[in-house]
This record gives structure tokens, sequence and C-alpha cells, in this order.
């Protein structure tokens, strides 16, 4: 009992900690250089100010600082400093595994512990923003999102689809078990016809979702082989991305498939999730939409590296042989008719924290330092609608900061090592 009193203790020390206020006094960072945004240039030696959370000067060599005498000085004189990082597509609820069954086996308690641990893990790697596009039970990712922004867990600015809305016996409903397991662990998201859909819209709101994920095509780890072709009908996703914008929501879709792209495009899909078989035909009618692709070149990196080692069951795994062809061509083909692109990772997939490599892959796939740096930050904070608070160190932005050695601009892959990292005024430890 006095050892459960102790360790109670503790965790209530480190909670008031954590959510202690932002505004306790004000934070100067001393920095090498600052790279204001991804259009800008490094400064050279520069001061950040921030207060309540918030930027509220940037000083570059010879302009004067006037702060209090008792302003806390952060040395990072030796670094380079730069916006947050943002992905637009990560699990935080979930680690890698093939063992599907394990849905059956673990409570929601333990996906709520694995997402706090990811929270930090993904924090610390630099990515002060994300978005979850399909959490592991119904209330995880709503709660880590509160937790996060009262201080209380550390861990990035959260975005949160919650649940994924899925057709019966898709992508992202639950199969592979016997009927009443299957019908245990149903969601509650599943729908048929357009009605049903909008119906299923509506709910996801009032769970508490800042945006709608659909599963607009079959997918690659689930337990089904029978494609990677479009999943809802026209009339389905219509009445999904409708109700969505009626609800001010957006609709992430993930799809494969090109006729499925092109078919969530014309719904009017925010953004693309995969686009592995990105054509022409589904380019155009992303392009036509103002829809973004998201590439996750890292989810399929992730998976190609556990093949033909048991990782997963043998349906699966002929589908991820039939993807890795494709996959490495994504943003090459995306490029070339005129998509953009905006950075996400399918993190949990992978292991969280290793998100960066995705920089790594996308020039790889043609683009310049420059363009990949602002997939993660000014085009990302666009996708989420925050584009005048993150994504950028200005005055009147939100204190999300990392420090690293290097140009990003000269090598990207340079964000693959963060040395420190500032979310919402808070230094992540």
């Amino acid at each position: 009992m006095a050892l459960f009193k102790k360790f109670a203790g503790a965790l209530v020390a480190i909670a008031t900690l954590a959510s202690a206020p932002v505004a306790a006094e004000t934070v100067v960072i001393e920095a090498g250089s600052v790279i204001l945004d991804a259009n800008s240039e490094p400064t050279g030696p520069a001061t950040i100010v921030i207060e309540d959370g918030k930027i509220t000067q940037v000083l570059t060599q010879g302009e004067e600082l006037a702060v209090e005498a008792d302003a806390q000085i952060i040395d990072m004189s030796d670094k380079t400093i730069l916006p947050g990082l943002i992905d637009l597509h990560t699990h935080l609820s979930g680690d890698p595994s093939g063992e599907f069954w394990r849905g059956a086996t673990t409570p929601p308690e333990y996906f709520t512990l694995i997402g706090a641990k990811n929270a930090r893990v993904t924090a610390l790697a630099g990515f002060t923003t994300v978005r979850d596009l399909g959490s592991r039970t119904d209330q995880v990712t709503q709660m880590l999102r509160r937790a996060t922004a009262e201080g209380l867990v550390q861990g990035p600015r959260i975005i949160t689809s919650a649940r994924t809305i899925s057709i019966i016996g898709g992508h992202g409903d639950t199969n592979g078990f016997v009927e009443h397991v299957n019908d245990a662990l149903d969601s509650g998201f599943t729908c048929t016809g357009p009605v049903e859909c909008a119906s299923k819209v509506r709910l996801a709101s009032q769970y508490g979702a800042d945006l709608i994920k659909i599963t607009a095509t079959g997918g690659v780890l689930s337990q089904q082989g029978r494609g990677l072709e479009a999943h809802f009908s026209d009339a389905e996703m219509s009445a999904i991305v409708d109700t969505a914008e009626a609800l001010g929501l957006k609709v992430a879709a993930h799809a494969h498939g090109a006729r499925g792209i092109e078919a969530a495009a014309r719904a009017g899909v925010h953004t693309i999730e995969h686009g592995t078989y990105i054509d022409d035909q589904a380019a155009r009618a992303m392009n036509e939409a103002g829809t973004t692709l998201v590439p996750t070149l890292m989810a399929f990196e992730g998976i190609r590296q556990n093949l033909g080692t048991g990782f997963y069951t043998p349906v699966v795994e002929d589908k991820i042989r039939a993807v890795s062809e494709v996959a490495g061509t994504i943003v090459e083909r995306a490029r070339a008719n005129g998509v953009r692109i905006a950075f996400g990772t399918d993190a949990g997939v992978f292991p969280h924290g290793l998100n960066a490599g995705e920089f790594r892959l996308m020039v790889r796939g043609g683009m310049s330092n420059r363009e990949a740096l602002a997939s993660a930050t000014t085009v990302a904070a666009e996708i989420v609608g925050m584009e005048d608070s993150i994504g950028r160190i200005a005055p009147g932005y939100s204190a999300d900061i990392i420090a690293v050695d290097g140009n990003p601009l000269a090598d990207v892959t340079v964000l693959e090592q963060v040395d420190w990292v500032m979310v919402r005024g808070r230094v992540i430890e």
C-alpha cells in the first residue's frame, strides 16, 4: 500500500508539472540560424521570443531585444531552428503487428497507453502536429488530443478522425474471425447505402472527430484479398463528403487503386492517402477537385522489410508484394501530373519516431529539399486549416519549434535527427 501511494504521488507530481501554465515566464531562444518557413533562407544568428505559448518576436542580428530580466534563456546558438513538422497520417494507438487477432484479446486501456507512449516518441522526432487517421478504440485519440493539449501527456497537437468509416467486409471493417467475434469487435462505423453512410459521418462528429477518414478502396494489411479498387459506390462517397461538409469536416480517403482514387476525388475528398496506383486519369480528377496526395512512402518501406519473416499472413504478403512493385514511383507519377503533395507517413504501420524517413523517400521521388520541407510545414498546415498558426516561425504563431544540426534546405535528411523540440511553448523532455 505504501508503494502504491508513493507511485500515485509521483504520477500526481508529474501531471502537475506537465500541465503547469505555459505562461509562467517569457522564453528567449538564442539561435545559430532560423528558417522562418520553407520559402525562406536561413537567417544567421537570431533570437525568438515566446510568451504564453506563442511567438511574439523574431529578431535577427543587430535588432535590439527588450524582455523582462527574469526571462528564461535557451541557448541554441549552434543549432538551426525551424518550425515543428506536421505528419498528416499517423495511428498513434497502434504499433506494427501482423497479429490481426490481437484485436480480440487486447482491451482499449492498453491502446490508450500505447497512444501516450507514441505521442511522446512522435514529438521527440520533431513532429509537433499530427493527423491521427483511424484509432483502435472509440475515444483513445480524442482523449489523447485533450491530454496533450492540456500538457498532461507530452506529445504533438493531435487532429483526429477517431474511427474509420468503411464498407461491411472491406478494409477497415473487422474481419478474419468467426462471425460472433466479428460482431463483438464491430466498431459501429461500417455502412451500406448513402443514408447509412451519411449517418456514420454524423456519428463520427458526435464522437468528437476533427475530420472524417474513409477506406475508399481495399487495403494492404487487412485480412481480405479482394483487390485494391473502389469499395464505396459513387452515391455513398458523395453522401459522406456532402454530410461532412455540412458539419464543417473534411474527408481523408485511404485509396490505392486508380479508379478508386478517381472516384474519391470526384466525390470531393480533401486528401488521398497512399495513392499507390495513381495514373493520368486519377490525377486529372484530383487536380480538378483540388485534392492533395499524402503518399505515406514510409509505410510501404516498413511493410516491405517484414516480407518473408512470418510477420504477416499469406494473404497480406501477396498484397505487399504487389504494391511494392509500384510504390517507389508514386511521387514521380503524381508530380508528372501536377498533383499537390503533402507529408504523411502512416506511422504505426512502421515504428513511431521514424517519421522523418519520409523526407528521404520524397526527395528520391523527385522532390527538392525545399519542396519536401514545405510539404511537412506550410502545405500540411493548409491541409489542416491552421496555416495562420502553425508551419512557420512568425509573431502570433504557436511556439511549435525544433532544432537540428545543419541546413534541411540543403539536405532534408538532417531532420531524421532532431535535437530539441517545443510544442505549444512546452519543451518536450
